[in-house]
Order: C-alpha cells, then structure tokens, then sequence
C-alpha cells in the first residue's frame, strides 16, 4: 500500500490509477482532480518561500501550541521566533501573526512548556499555554485608550486655551495666563506629565514595535509613528526646559491617540471573527471510551493505543481513523469529508476520526498508528497558513527606507546651514522642521484609516475584513472556487419531493419524530405526523424505522428494509425511489404489508446561490470543490456560470486542488467547514462563512457574518476600493512630503508652521477615508 499522488493519503489496494495519467490515487475523485488539472502533483512548482515549520522538518522534541497575544506585524514573528530559540531545551519555533499563536518544538527533559511561555513572554508580549488571551487583551487595550484618551483631551484643551492663541499672535496666554511666568511654568509642567503617560503608556505598543523592529532589522510602520511622537516630545521637552514656549507636545498627542485607536478597532473586529486553532476541542473528542474484558473504560484521547478496541453511542464523535468490527450505524462525516449525507457503516467498513455518529452504535478498531484526520487538518492547516506569508505591507516597506532617510536628510540640513553660516540654534531648528514636517503621521495613518473605512463599510454587508493582506491581492484575483456544502447549499436535510397515497407524509411524520437521523428530521418538519397513538418503536440502523401508528403497522426506510419484511413495493413507486438524485436520500413509506409512497430528501441549495454565481461569473473563473460523488454534483456542472467541478475530491486533496490553482492564477476560496480550512489557507484570498466552524473562519482572510451568500461579491468590490483609497491616502501623503521637506530643507517653514502643515495633511487623509469604498451596498443585491 503506497500514498495517494495528489492528497498523500494511504491508496487501497488495487489503487485507483489510469493509463492517460501517471501516479496512484487513494480515491476517484484525487484521480479526476488530477486527470482535470492535467498535470502531475508531485511536479507542482514550489513556493521556494514556503517554510514548513518545526514540526514539517522532523525535529525531534515535544510539539505543542502556545497562545501568544501582542504579535501584530511580520517582525513579530521574527522576534519572537529568535526568542523562543534562546530557552534552553527550545529546538525549534514558529509564530504566526494570523492565528495568534506560536508552535514550539522542545525537550520535555531540559523545559516545560511553562517555562517556555515565560521565555517568551518579553517586551510586552504574552504567551500562554493554549488560554484564549483575547479578553485580557481586550481589557488591556481598552485602559490603555481611555486613559490616553482623558489625560490626551486635557492637554488638547489647555493648548486650546493657553498656547494656540500666544502661536497665532493673539497675546501671551491670550491674556489668560503669561507662559513666560510662574503660571507659565506650572501649565507647562502638567502638559508634560500628560503627554508623558500617553506617550508612555497608551503609545508603549507602539514604541515597543519598534524597538522590535530595530532588533530584527526591519525598520516598520510603528518605527514610523514612533519617530513622529519621540521627535515631537524630546524637542519639546528640551524647548520647555530652555525657556521656550513653541512646543509640540500636541503632535505627540495626535499621532499616539490616532494610530492606537485605528490599531485597537481592526484587532478587535479580526479577533471577534477568528478563533484560534488550539480551540477546536469542540470538533474532536478528547476522551474515548476502550473496550476492555470487564466492560469499557474511559481514556485520554492520547492514551489511544493502535489495535484498541473503542465503544462510540449516538451523538459521539469518533476519536480516531478505524475500522468498525461491530454495530452499524450512521456516520455524520461532513465536517471531514464535505459528504452532504451521513455514511451506512457496518463491519469492514472504515471511519474517520472526527464523524459523528448519527444514528446506531459501532466498536471501531484503531489504526496501528492511531491518529485522527480532523487532527492532521488542523496540522495541515498550520503548516499552509504559517508557513507562506502574506505579502508585506507597502507603508512597512516604504519604512525601510524612509526612516533611515529622513534623519539622514535632518543631518544634512543641519550641517549644511551651519556650513552656511547659520547660528547653532537656528541651524538645529531647521534640521528639527525637517524631522517634524516629515513626520510620518499622513503616511502613518493612510493605511490604517482606510482599512477602517473598509473595516466599517465590509461590516455594514455582513463582512467582515480579517487579515489586511488581502488588500494586496484582492483586485489580482481570477478565479472564485466554492466548496458545496454547507456553502452553495443549507447544509441541513429537507424533503425535496413526496409521491404516493394520501397521508404518506403524515405516517412517516408519526414515526420519524421519535428518531435522531437527519432525515428523520427533514421529515418531521415538512409533514404533520398523525394523532393516532404510536407505539412499538423499532429502529433498524442504517436501514430505517418502524412502529405501530394506531392500528397500522407502519415502516419508513430503504429497499432492503422493505424487501427483507417480505413488502410489496408498486413499480411506481420503485422506479421513482431509484430515479431520486444521487445527492438525495429517498426512503419509502408503507403500512400493513406494503409500500405506499417515497418521500426524497436532500440538502437544499440556498436560494441565492445563482444569483451570487451569475453575478460572479460575469468578471472571474467559477470553480466549485466538493466531496460529493459527480452523479451529486452533476447540477452544478451543467449551469452555465460555473466553469469547472471538482467532485468526490478528499480534505486533505482540496488544499492541493487550490494549490494547483494558485500555480497558474490567482484564486479566492469560499467555505465553511473544517475540511475547507487547509483550501482556505492555501487560496490567495479565504472567504469563509462565519456559521461554519471555527477552523475554518481561523483560516479565513475574510468572513461573511450573514448566512447567507449575498455579501460574497461585495467582498471583491469592498477590497477592491479600500485598496484604492490606501493609495489615495499615501499618494497625497507623500505629495505632502515631496513640497514640505524641500521647503523645511531650504529653511522656509518654522516647526510651528511644519505642525500645521502636517495635521492639515493628516486630517485630509482622514476626511477622504470617511467616505464609502464601494459603490453598491450589499442590500441593493437583495
């Protein structure tokens, strides 16, 4: 038994193979992906950027996950990554800024994980054992800008007051207060210690980045914003002692508030919309229970060894991959496989770790090498999503050479005036103008405005905008790919059609509503079960129901319930059971010896899925990926606005679906579940459906909040346009420096008129930024 060509699963033996396509697959639906994708996986192009991290590269060690708040940039992870290292007993680390977390790989004999989260937990970052950090953050943020937001208003006033009157030559204090005075002095004083705590304090995250920054040699956006406030405040508190009353503790105040509260709005939308991956302990079973010669005992998932024998009831998950060598019953393996229906499985028939049992009772044997396939999707998805980064921020790489460059050019200045036979003091204030006029707070605020204004518009249409890497890509994309369930269709059974006697529907309503299959429960709410008394309740596993409905002896289930009761079944009604589509669940109906209907359900197509793909269809490429067999998903193939299906396609082979995608274009994915989260890691552009799960929102670039398809084009008009106004916004920023520095170099401005000149700037910025991004609103679709 080797492993699949495409997705690297086990193959069967024979494995599934054809002689117009080289390799071996573990299924027919990674053979058509790769007979449609025309070309060989394993000679895909690779992303020489990616890194697969520690645990890819096989270091030997204790692998664990660890929550670490306060990472926000790309230099984070760097910084964090070398610090990590440095633990002793640490042998390998990888952060990653988009799930918030950091995996480490280390020996258990020389550290504990506690004391690598402790190691880690420097300069202000926080790293904790597998703890959802994001209240404290929260709370953390929240006093952060409250207290810079009071002391922040009552410096703004006195400046209202005292100082921007004696500026405008209106009169010492006008006439309020003389600054050159004892009055003077104390004003002064209070407006220092203000500033001083909102600048220490609200703005530490920003000085702490970047220093980072310098750390790891990557000169960034809060380098940026922290040259500008430090600039502001060193000169002033220099001025202040001299004597001086032009100071600009103001600008300070401005850029500190400014960028702290845009930073705290885009964090607390991101987190509200993601989850982390160590919080999927709802969507796989931490305990089993292990069949022993006395009875069952309950273990540790862990503790699972192979060959073990584990008893799964109703309602359970299954804890690992395996085979059932007992019961039978019906396996919900949706969130790991994309199956639209639950699976029959009876004795011989393999499971996956991570279905849920519907209906019945199964023993499983585990695999000799226990592991779980919701387990290796969440490894998958680490691997795809830490592993290639997204693309840089522009202001972050302006940055590396803006900021060298401004203080090389405030040097220059200074000596060429001094060379000039400028005074000393005169000569240093110009060189301060250039650094004030430069001060970066336009270009500073550019992005983070206009993704707000992104931010607010993407909410209004149920969007919401989790990674701002998408900006950089979103206008690029070609083609849209779905997965099918529970993302083009409901995701929940309904009934679809009903043939037969009077009161078909009504009999099968009786009975069903005492059963658990999804079926059933399509069933009970489409009829009105009959209010005769129903009693001797049976249910058949994997086969269907029965029970006594008044004096009536009534069976609702499939072919082989019917035939081994000895039941007729009309012609009619046998050809419409086997005529029912593949993505259907037809059951029959009957009473007293025969069957006397069918009624067909299935998982229903939502309402606006043509509308959202003709729409789509009109600028990209339509793809749809799913788990279903062909014969399911032959509706979609045939409409006209989807251009290609990819049916009967494994997890872990969506993931290399899209990647063999995203060699030759540029893709954007849309799902909802757990076996969508690798794809919609590895897509350029993750669009997941907030009602899914969790791992797939984590994995997401973007989150459709509504459940609904609707908003799914205005996520591409949306980041189209806010892409659009951060160039707006940095084209009229740097318009401003290119006029301000040459005349703050050229001596022309005074640092009182650089201030003014850079707030006019900045506040432009923030007035374009308060308009819309996109045209048309999500509700003009409906």
């Amino acid at each position: 038994m080797g492993d699949c060509t495409l997705c690297g699963l086990p193959t069967p033996e024979p494995p599934h193979a054809s002689s117009d396509i080289d390799g071996e697959y573990c299924c027919r639906g990674c053979l058509t992906v790769a007979r449609t994708l025309d070309e060989q996986p394993e000679e895909a192009p690779v992303d020489e950027h990616l890194d697969t991290g520690p645990a890819a590269a096989d270091v030997e060690g204790a692998e664990a996950y660890l929550d670490v708040s306060g990472m926000h940039c790309a230099t984070c992870e760097q910084f964090l990554e070398t610090t990590a290292t440095d633990v002793a007993g640490v042998r390998a680390a990888e952060a990653s800024y988009t799930s918030g977390m950091m995996q480490v790989v280390y020996d258990p004999d020389q550290t504990g994980l506690t004391a690598v989260a402790e190691g880690v937990s420097t300069h202000g970052y926080d790293a904790r054992e597998r703890a959802d950090t994001g209240e404290d953050d929260d709370q953390q943020a929240v006093g952060r800008l409250l207290v810079g937001g009071f002391f922040g208003m009552m410096t703004m006033m006195w400046y209202i007051l005292f100082l921007y009157p004696v500026y405008l030559g209106i009169g010492p204090g006008g006439g309020l207060v003389n600054l050159s005075g004892p009055a003077g002095g104390y004003l002064f004083a209070n407006v220092w210690v203000m500033v001083t705590v909102v600048l220490g304090y609200t703005g530490y995250p920003l000085l702490r980045g970047a220093v980072v920054s310098l750390r790891v040699g990557h000169p960034n956006m809060d380098l940026l914003v922290a040259v500008a406030a430090t600039t502001a405040y060193v000169y002033s508190t220099i001025a202040m002692l001299l004597g001086q009353v032009d100071v600009y503790f103001d600008i300070a105040i401005v850029v500190v508030l400014a960028v702290t509260i845009g930073d705290y709005y885009q964090e607390r939308v991101r987190r509200r919309a993601t989850s982390r991956i160590a919080a999927i302990t709802d969507e796989r079973s931490e305990t089993a229970r292990r069949r022993t010669a006395a009875g069952t005992e309950t273990i540790d998932h862990s503790e699972i060894d192979g060959r073990d024998e584990l008893v799964v009831q109703e309602g359970e998950r299954v804890p690992v991959d395996g085979s059932v060598v007992e019961g039978t019953g019906a396996v919900d393996e949706a969130l790991v496989t994309g199956e639209s229906l639950p699976i029959t499985k009876g004795p011989g028939d393999e499971v996956i770790g991570g279905g849920t049992l519907v209906d019945g009772g199964l023993v499983v044997r585990a695999d000799e090498e226990p592991t779980s396939t919701a387990d290796r999707l969440v490894e998958t998805l680490w691997n795809v999503q830490s592993g290639v980064a997204g693309p840089q921020r522009l202001v972050d790489r302006i940055a590396t050479v803006f900021v060298p460059l401004v203080f090389v050019l405030a040097v220059l200045t200074t000596v060429g005036h001094l060379a000039f036979g400028s005074g000393t003091t005169p000569a240093l204030l110009t060189g301060l103008t250039v650094l004030v006029v430069s001060c970066p707070c336009a270009l500073g605020l550019a992005t983070p405005m206009a993704v707000a204004a992104g931010i607010r518009d993407a909410l209004a249409d149920g969007i919401v905008i989790t990674d701002k890497g998408v900006l950089e890509t979103a206008t690029e994309i070609e083609t849209v790919a779905f997965d099918k369930t529970g993302t083009l269709t409901t995701g929940e059974m309904a009934v679809r059609d009903v043939v037969g006697d009077d009161g078909t529907l009504a009999y099968a309503a009786a009975i069903e509503q005492f059963a658990t299959h999804p079926v059933a429960e399509a069933i009970v709410d489409a009829g009105t079960p009959r209010d005769d008394p129903v009693t001797d309740f049976e249910n058949y596993p994997g086969q269907g129901v029965g029970a006594t409905v008044g004096d009536r002896e009534v069976l609702v289930g499939g072919h082989f319930l019917m035939a081994d009761r000895g039941w007729t079944i009309p012609s009619e009604f046998e050809d419409r059971y086997r005529s029912a589509p593949a993505d259907t669940v037809p059951s029959y109906v009957g009473w007293n010896g025969r069957v006397r209907g069918v009624v067909v359900a299935g998982d229903e197509f939502r309402p606006e899925w043509e509308s959202v793909l003709n729409e789509l269809a009109e600028t990209y490429r339509v793809v749809v990926i799913t788990g279903d067999d062909p014969g399911a998903a032959r509706r979609l193939d045939d409409h006209p606005a989807v251009d290609e299906v990819f049916a009967g396609v494994p997890p872990e082979a969506k993931a290399a679906v899209v990647e063999q995608l995203t060699a030759t274009e540029t893709v954007a994915m849309v799902g909802d579940g757990s076996n969508d989260a690798p794809a919609l890691a590895a897509a350029d552009v993750g669009i997941a459906m907030e009602r899914g799960t969790r791992l797939a929102v984590d994995a997401a670039d973007v989150v459709v909040t509504t459940d609904t398809l609707t908003p799914v084009p205005s996520v591409f008009e949306t980041t189209r346009g806010t892409r659009r106004r951060v160039r707006e916004n940095l084209g009229w920023a740097f318009l401003y420096n290119g006029i301000a520095v040459p005349l703050a170099v050229a001596g022309v401005l005074n640092p009182l008129f650089a201030a003014v000149a850079m707030a006019t700037s900045s506040l432009l910025v923030v007035l374009n930024s308060t308009r819309a991004v996109r045209s048309r609103p999500v509700a003009d679709r409906r």
